[in-house]
């Protein structure tokens, strides 16, 4: 299921959970009366199964329940691992001090004695919008901070620890659908001579332009390119066999060697070598990793170079 995205001018869908009809009926007129998307549960069992199957940011539970009573449901939803933060209020008939210390030591942020009233309870709920909205724009900006970390500054793509992260997923992914899995790295062949001829800038100007013609040749959203070295790119083709991983590779050899790119008044052009390597997944052989991928590419990368040019090597594995 997807999640829904946080709006700061949307309430909140909430998630009430009490075994006594009448309370819970209360609650949800006041609840909607307010504003909000409710989702009932008639106890702790049901609304667990409730909370896992969808997205609800805050949760009103009763404390004394059947199956499984508040103080259970609040610790089982802060065991929850998807990465999402629930404001958790407890409803609770018992207002002394050890048994709210209890309740907010079992994971509640908050809680109201029953019955609560509508004023209060709109109060409480402008709190816990406060908080969700405060933690959204934390996990963004972690987001942000972590997206950062895998591009690569000078072309705009994915750098290599990326690379090293998610080429193992999709082998994971190919296996799992019994679908083919192939790369091809990509050697600029002329790199070090415009650094020779125009400086370290110039290099940069390069790599971004073939990044950019790379990027612009592929599948968006299915396949993807990573910087790999130097002078160097890997790309991954999700779902192609070698025998398509081929066709992919010629195309981009066109592609880079007609761009051109202009480098203090001057056009310059350069070409790449090739080397692709590939396997087509089956529950009956696995054991095929990141290593042995790029492995098997940079080998026949290495004797594309060797034979000069714009030269495309390959090898299917398996």
């Amino acid at each position: 299921m997807e999640e829904p995205q946080q709006n700061p001018q949307k309430p909140f869908p909430i998630l009430v959970v009490d075994d006594n009809l009448l309370q819970r009926t209360i609650l949800e007129a006041g609840l909607k009366a307010a504003g909000h998307e409710v989702v009932v549960a008639e106890n702790g069992k049901e609304g667990l199964e409730i909370f896992r199957k969808g997205y609800y940011p805050i949760v009103m539970t009763d404390w004394v329940m059947p199956e499984m009573n508040g103080l259970e449901l609040c610790r089982a939803i802060r065991a929850d691992d998807s990465g999402r933060y629930t404001y958790i209020i407890l409803l609770t008939s018992q207002d002394s001090k050890n048994d709210i210390i209890a309740g907010l030591e079992a994971g509640a942020d908050e809680y109201l004695i029953k019955p609560a009233h509508q004023a209060e309870l709109v109060s409480r709920l402008k709190t816990a919008k406060r908080v969700l909205e405060l933690e959204s724009s934390q996990q963004r900006y972690i987001e942000e901070i972590k997206n950062l970390s895998l591009i690569d500054p000078v072309t705009g793509i994915f750098n290599r620890r990326y690379m090293e992260d998610h080429i193992p997923q999709e082998i994971k992914r190919a296996y799992r659908y019994e679908r083919a899995l192939s790369l091809i790295l990509v050697s600029i062949n002329q790199f070090r001579d415009v650094l020779g001829a125009y400086g370290h800038y110039s290099g940069d100007v390069v790599l971004k332009s073939c990044a950019d013609c790379l990027a612009e040749s592929i599948r968006k959203d299915v396949d993807w390119l990573a910087r790999y070295g130097e002078d160097s790119f890997v790309v991954v083709l999700a779902e192609t066999d070698m025998a398509g991983a081929m066709i992919v590779a010629k195309r981009l050899r066109l592609r880079i060697a007609s761009q051109v790119i202009t480098m203090y008044d001057k056009e310059v052009r350069v070409s790449a070598s090739f080397g692709v390597s590939g396997f087509t997944a089956s529950q009956q052989k696995t054991g095929m990793t990141a290593d042995v991928l790029i492995d098997n590419a940079d080998r026949c990368l290495t004797s594309a170079r060797e034979e000069g040019g714009e030269t495309i090597k390959g090898v299917r594995i398996g």
